[in-house]
């Protein structure tokens, strides 16, 4: 499988020429590695955004990738979060992310429109927000995302559902991206690409110049689906996929993003971040 896999690509060092100056996440999320921990917040999509950002304070995250239609919570009730919302009520989750000391790092997924007035609206909400990047699957959009993201300054990460999603294998991304601003790459979900039955590890050695954040899961199987399991505990090679992206100047977000036990995982969370940390203490 690896053999024909690798086969599907041409050689990523060619891509080493596009590779645009990295802006890395702000601290506090940044590790000494480089990169920044945080939590995907569809992990806690039982709770509210409030919740949410004080589940991954207290998991020792450093930040969060936001996604859109989470229930905000605190004094915003059951406002749901999006590109539409009043810049006081954005200025109040970054007030409460500051309380927490969590910075906002990454949106997604998210659905960018194929019209540049609608996108723009999207990257405005980013740059209000700080944030390092965008997460979409949104690739019928890429002339304006490429348009954009250099506007912008912003990282636009396409991510993969399994299969027999559109995105699901690596290549139709890969080769949309031939030639395309630096500024535009990959969200890796190495869990997804297990459930499709592809070796993360091989996929992310193809893929790595372009890899721009992670949405990082540990399985049991890399031939059918499984849940997910604290990092460490599962069968993908977590450092070697790290340490790959790393070799090319990987700086972005390693999200933490955990689709099981959904109202009791806060502990297992707390493990994931632990990891991430011993590996980043590891390779400073």
């Amino acid at each position: 499988m690896k053999r024909r896999l690798l086969a599907l690509f041409p050689a990523a060092s060619a891509l080493l020429a596009l590779r645009a100056k990295s802006t890395p996440p702000s601290q506090p999320a940044r590790t000494a590695a480089g990169f920044a921990i945080t939590i995907q917040c569809w992990s806690f999509k039982e709770f509210t955004l409030f919740e949410a950002i004080e589940m991954a304070a207290a998991s020792g995250a450093g930040g969060v990738e936001l996604y859109p239609g989470q229930k905000i919570g605190g004094p915003h009730g059951t406002a749901s979060f999006s590109p539409d919302l009043p810049d006081e009520v954005l200025h109040s989750i970054l007030a409460h992310l500051e309380k927490n000391h969590l910075a906002a790092i990454n949106l997604g997924v998210i659905d960018i429109p194929n019209d540049e007035t609608a996108a723009r609206k999207i990257f405005e909400l980013a740059r209000k927000l700080g944030l390092y990047g965008l997460t979409t699957e949104s690739l019928d959009a890429l002339h304006i995302l490429e348009k954009l993201a250099i506007e912008y300054d912003l990282k636009v990460a396409f991510h993969n559902h399994p299969k027999p999603t559109a995105l699901w294998h690596p290549e139709t991304i890969w080769q949309a991206l031939e030639g395309r601003h630096a500024n535009l790459g990959f969200c890796a979900d190495v869990g997804h690409w297990a459930s499709s039955g592809l070796d993360p590890l091989a996929v992310v050695q193809k893929i790595a110049p372009r890899v721009h954040s992670f949405h990082l899961k540990d399985r049991t199987s890399i031939t059918e689906w499984s849940h997910d399991c604290p990092f460490g505990t599962g069968v993908l090679n977590l450092p070697a996929i790290l340490d790959e992206a790393r070799e090319h100047g990987f700086c972005g977000n390693v999200s933490i993003e955990y689709e099981t036990n959904w109202q009791t995982n806060l502990a297992e969370i707390s493990q994931c971040v632990g990891y991430l940390r011993a590996y980043a203490d590891l390779r400073a």
